[in-house]
């Protein structure tokens, strides 16, 4: 199992065998590229070899048997008391004769919610969640360096990192916008975030919405100066008709859903391979978009995708 301080990914370790086996890097100049030990390079190229793309993956650091481990039917007995008393560890560790630690370690594993995520009354789910398309609107700005002729460091390594800065071959501003309802996503690529630029990417938002049948009523963003000190920007979404709100104020979880987006775009696209140059990483933008949008199940979405929702509303 990965851990909060893992240096690799199943993608690191894919680069890692890409690069001995198939560049034909030396295993010390891959491991000192990927800031790791060379028995580390030497056990994921093993692993590989041994069990193919599937040793790559993570795996779980639980114990195959645990003698101590609580009886299942307690583990039940933990689990109905959460349901039907509504209680915290700390009372029904007492009640119920188990270490508070004990219970709150069941509750964990059984993926039992947070009580501030229930609906006290009838125990159910709460889902920040607008009800229809369009009602409220996530819109973010993700910087991205551009990647020079020949790959950037990301896949070469840190010695091509050094030469991307003597390049200066500067970002990519990725405007994006997220449909609170749907997780439909509408994504530019923009030289800068001024406040033109994004008055320019709102009215296109719109644009793009209104063609989907998405009327935008409300739009969220941070609490940037290219959001919020600009009447050509105030213009561009008065022009739409929408409501302009801004999260409070070092609370970035509240565009969230803009947030993991952006964490998609880079864990799905943007380093998902070896790009030669910027313009070829550019060029799959919009077939990932479309992937995304119809074809990609959401797990948020209870496995469909953004546009089954769009059309079922």
């Amino acid at each position: 199992m990965v851990h909060a301080r893992a240096k690799l990914t199943p993608l690191g370790r894919a680069l890692i065998v890409e690069r001995v086996l198939v560049m034909g890097w030396a295993p010390a100049r891959a491991a000192e590229a990927a800031g790791v030990s060379l028995p580390t390079v030497y056990k994921w190229v093993r692993r590989f070899s041994e069990e193919g793309a599937g040793g790559l993956l993570d795996r779980s650091s639980a114990p195959h048997r645990c003698p101590h481990a609580l009886p299942r039917r307690q583990v039940q007995r933990i689990l109905r008391a959460r349901r039907d008393l509504g209680w915290g560890p700390h009372r029904l560790g007492p009640w119920l004769g188990h270490p508070r630690s004990t219970v709150y370690g069941v509750l964990r594993r059984e993926g039992a919610r947070r009580l501030g995520d229930l609906d006290r009354p009838t125990k159910t789910p709460i889902r920040y969640e607008r009800a229809h398309p369009g009602e409220l609107i996530h819109v973010d700005v993700k910087k991205l360096g551009r990647i020079p002729s020949g790959g950037g460091w990301r896949m070469l390594g840190r010695d091509a990192g050094h030469r991307d800065r003597k390049t200066g071959v500067g970002y990519d501003y990725l405007h994006v916008a997220v449909d609170d309802h749907s997780r439909v996503a509408y994504v530019e690529v923009l030289s800068d975030e001024r406040a033109a630029t994004v008055a320019g990417f709102f009215t296109r938002m719109g644009a793009h919405f209104d063609a989907l049948g998405i009327e935008v009523q409300e739009v969220m963003t941070d609490n940037a100066w290219c959001y919020t000190r600009s009447t050509r920007v105030d213009r561009s979404l008065e022009a739409l008709g929408a409501h302009h709100v801004t999260i409070r104020p070092h609370r970035p979880q509240t565009n969230g859903k803009a947030e993991r987006f952006n964490r998609t775009l880079l864990e799905e696209w943007a380093y998902t391979k070896l790009y030669r140059s910027n313009e070829a990483r550019l060029a799959g933008l919009a077939t990932f978009i479309d992937f995304y949008n119809r074809r990609r199940p959401h797990t948020a979405l209870g496995g469909t995708v953004p546009m089954d929702r769009v059309s079922t509303t």
